[in-house]
This record gives structure tokens, sequence and C-alpha cells, in this order.
């Protein structure tokens, strides 16, 4: 077992211990889950890809080149990930990879966020994680697999006007810290993905959101930097391949774990400071959902909870 911090290598098919086995990746529909989904069935896995959009889903399966399948499932609903993975069980086989990277994102002020909206990025980021787990573990166990839980810096230092996701990636990483220690003796790796800028949807309005533009204005040139999805599903898929206790997306994060506890008081005090120059009425407009995906998952979930009333956000 070992750490990946980004080797940037591309297993091929050929040689490869994930030939012919079974990928299960979650918020595949979009953005990073899409792309670890290609470079996983690029490797001769077949992939199950779940998520909320069954047509951008379905895009994204017809992309790959070893069988796949597509399941419409939302991570909060236990009954539809059990019914989801006895589907991938009975068409593909048992499961031996799960990447639980489904995530969603609110900004704004906790005191103005709807409290919904709060519980909903808790409920698909944290719990979802946990459904996502406890659907497919007994696969897992079967095939001596691989859980990856996809995590971020946002668990190294809590930013304001991130509450929610914050606290559900800070979930995230002692839920599967505690996970790994209880499924090791059945032969079941647990590895910890630590994200940080990846150009997915969810960061389209970053430099509208004065919190997370003066965070990523202050950092050193290198952690500025934008990764595109293709070259962290490069570095997830090599963590996946080595069944790595932690992946870390770009390389010099790993050297970030030593200075873990300087970070929370550095971000209150950068957080402070661009806080103190809105207005109310200013951190009033920053509230509401991150990203095309999380929009997509906010609106149908709001349909389901208000049907006569319509999505809201």
């Amino acid at each position: 077992m070992r750490d990946i911090a980004g080797t940037g290598g591309r297993p091929s098919a050929h040689g490869t211990p994930l030939a012919g086995r079974v990928a299960v990746v979650t918020g595949a529909a979009r953005g990073i889950g899409e792309a670890l989904a290609r470079r996983l069935s690029a490797t001769g896995m077949k992939v199950a890809l779940l998520g909320r959009e069954a047509e951008t889903l379905r895009q994204a399966a017809a992309a790959l080149t070893a069988p796949s399948i597509c399941v419409e499932a939302d991570v909060t609903d236990r009954a539809a990930l059990d019914a989801a993975a006895r589907q991938v069980a009975e068409r593909l086989g048992p499961a031996s990879v799960l990447v639980a990277n489904a995530g969603i994102a609110a900004g704004g002020p906790f005191s103005r966020t709807e409290a919904d909206l709060w519980q909903r990025v808790i409920d698909v980021n944290l719990v979802g994680a946990a459904n996502t787990a406890r659907s497919f573990l007994p696969q897992l166990a079967r095939t001596r697999g691989y859980f990856l839980q996809i995590a971020s810096t946002a668990a190294f230092g809590s930013a304001p006007m991130m509450s929610a996701y914050c606290a559900s990636k800070a979930g995230v990483e002692s839920f599967a810290q505690a996970l790994r220690g209880e499924v090791e003796p059945d032969g079941v790796a647990v590895g910890i993905a630590y994200l940080h800028w990846t150009g997915t949807d969810m960061i389209s309005g970053i430099d509208d959101h004065p919190v997370l533009r003066a965070l990523r204005q202050n950092q050193p040139w290198f952690a500025r930097r934008v990764h595109t999805p293709d070259q962290v599903a490069d570095w997830l898929a090599a963590g996946v391949l080595h069944r790595a206790h932690h992946v870390y997306a770009p390389p010099w994060l790993r050297w970030c774990q030593p200075l873990r506890p300087l970070f929370p008081p550095l971000v209150a005090r950068l957080a402070r400071r661009e806080l103190k120059a809105l207005s109310t009425a200013e951190l009033g407009h920053e509230v509401g959902v991150l990203g095309a995906g999380g929009r997509a998952d906010w609106d149908a979930f709001s349909s389901a909870a208000h049907p006569r009333s319509g999505p809201r956000g």
C-alpha cells in the first residue's frame, strides 16, 4: 500500500490488473467523475456510471471503450443505491473498484443559506458517500476490492461562506479513515483523494466568490493553477491501480499534510479581511448552488420535495 502523488502516467489496457474488472463511479455524468470513468475504461475496466442526470450519463457512457452501464440514482436514496448495486452485479459482475465522487457545493453565509440547501450538501457529499459504501461493500469484500473516497483541500482549512461543503469534505475524510480500519480484515483497501483547484463547472464562478477568490489569489503561483478534469482523472486512476491510501491531485499536496494545523488560522485571517469589505447586500448575493451539476441535483430535489412550486434557487 502506498500514497500516490500524481505520477501523471496512463496505464494501458494491456498488462494491467484492472482489465476486465468492474468499477463503479458516482457523480459520473460530468466533470471529474466522467473523466475518471473514461480513464478506467481505457485500462480495460467495465464501468458503471451512477448519477442524477440520465441523458448526460448516457452520453458519457457512449464515449467509453469497454463495456459499461449507466444507472440513474440519487446517492441519498438507499433503496435506489441497493437496486443499482444489484444491477451492476447482474450486468457487469461484482465491483472491484468503487469511487465515491458524487458531490455538490453551495456558497454564501450560513445564516442566509436555506436550511434545506445546506442539508442537501451534507446529505449528498457525506451521507451519500456512506450510503454508496454500504450498498457496494459486500461486492468489494467478495472481490477484495478498493474504495476511493473523493475529498478535497477543503478538509485542510474551512473557508467561510462554504460551511456545508467544508464540513462535508472534512466528514468524508474522517469517514474513510474510520472505514479503512474496519474493512482491511476483509481485504478491502480504502483510499482518500485530496483534490485542489479543478476546472469543473463547480468553480466556474470562482472570481465571483469573495472568499474563494481571495484564497486563490493569496496562494503561491503553483497552488493557483487550475487542473483539468482529465489530468486529475489520471492521478486518480494511478491511485486506483496502486490501491493507494492517499491520492494527491496535484502531487505537491502531499507536503501539505504536516502543515495542516497552520491552515485554519491562515484561511480565517484572509476571509476576515475580505468579508469586512463586503456589504450586507453583497454577502446575500453570493448565496446559491455552485455549478451545473449541483443545480441539476438541487432542481431535481426541490421539484420532488415541492412538486407544485417547481425548482427553487
